[in-house]
């Protein structure tokens, strides 16, 4: 049964939940705004079954009366019907950025209209705190331009494997790289250091470069440890993700981080694409670092099913990459 995507958008206020709305809106979805909690469950009665209608509901804590709890409940009771499929997205950021943003643009904060933005930014985080904790996605867009939350969104929801544009069933699973100077990924759902192998910065001729370069990756596969660390660490994904599946998780993200994100971690998440999509897994690549001098992320997809998995439940789509 092709099931009617429904998605619910919350977040802090100048987290970009207006950005994620859009870019849903312009994938098909129909948009909607912070209506009252009770409409939306009358909205999505009204969609007759086979429309093919795709919904977007903004929800956050601007409404009369916000309560998280009323959020989940509603949640609830939709995911009950088996033939919507509901998704919750949590937009964040972190409070320096918010106050950045806030200042630039001379805005008052909706839950602190005259008192301090921070105050409102506390008292925001503190109500939906339990929409972070139940979200589908959570996208920290504390240094995301616009075009890369476009294309999280797009990759997430802008994908179908058949006419009705239903998603595969399975795991989409994302691999990023990072360097830790610059935080820890809030999406991941496992976090590998990289840090103790060889480090190309400190070649003259390699520190240009990156992981991309198959002279870096020769450089780092050389380290004594690099292959049995590679093997144990791809081994235990090759056990994690199938359990994943088994428990009805639709989206994991794996991060490797190294000092600067430019190289160790960068090689050791193009060879784990490499490895996992031989296994039949549909794969997304993204590198933090150097998405922000303009690398773009890319898609890798397999014609097999996951080892280890109902091939009835672990289609794999077919993504344009």
């Amino acid at each position: 049964m092709n099931r009617q995507p429904v998605i619910l958008v919350t977040g802090l206020s100048g987290a970009g939940k207006a950005s994620v709305l859009r870019a849903l809106e312009d994938l098909g979805f129909e948009a909607i705004d912070n209506p009252p909690l009770t409409f939306i469950e009358e909205l999505v009665a009204r969609s007759e079954p086979g429309s093919g209608r795709r919904i977007a509901v903004g929800v956050d804590a601007r409404s009369r009366g916000f309560n998280a709890e009323d959020v989940l409940i509603t949640i609830g009771r939709l995911r009950a019907n088996p033939g919507l499929r509901v998704e919750l997205i949590y937009a964040w950021a972190e409070e320096e950025v918010l106050l950045r943003r806030y200042t630039e643009t001379r805005r008052r904060h909706p839950l602190s209209p005259e008192g301090r933005v921070i105050d409102g930014i506390t008292s925001e985080q503190r109500l939906t705190a339990p929409l972070q904790e139940a979200a589908d996605l959570v996208i920290d867009t504390s240094e995301l331009p616009l075009a890369a939350l476009r294309q999280i969104i797009d990759r997430r929801f802008g994908h179908g494997d058949d006419e009705s544009g239903e998603l595969s069933p399975g795991l989409a699973v994302t691999l990023m790289s990072f360097g830790f100077p610059t935080g820890l990924p809030r999406e991941a759902d496992l976090v590998m250091d990289a840090r103790f192998l060889r480090n190309p910065h400190y070649d003259p001729q390699l520190r240009p470069m990156t992981g991309l370069d198959p002279k870096v990756g020769t450089y780092v596969e050389a380290d004594p440890d690099f292959h049995e660390f590679f093997t144990r660490f791809s081994g235990m994904l090759g056990l994690l993700l199938p359990r994943f599946l088994q428990e009805g998780k639709k989206y994991a993200t794996i991060a490797v981080g190294c000092t600067g994100g430019r190289h160790r971690s960068v090689h050791i998440v193009e060879k784990l694409a490499e490895t996992l999509t031989q296994t039949g897994w549909r794969v997304t690549v993204t590198h933090r670092e150097l998405a922000r001098e303009g690398h773009t992320a890319k898609i890798v997809t397999s014609n097999h099913a996951p080892v280890g998995a109902n091939a009835d439940t672990a289609r794999i789509s077919k993504a344009n990459s």
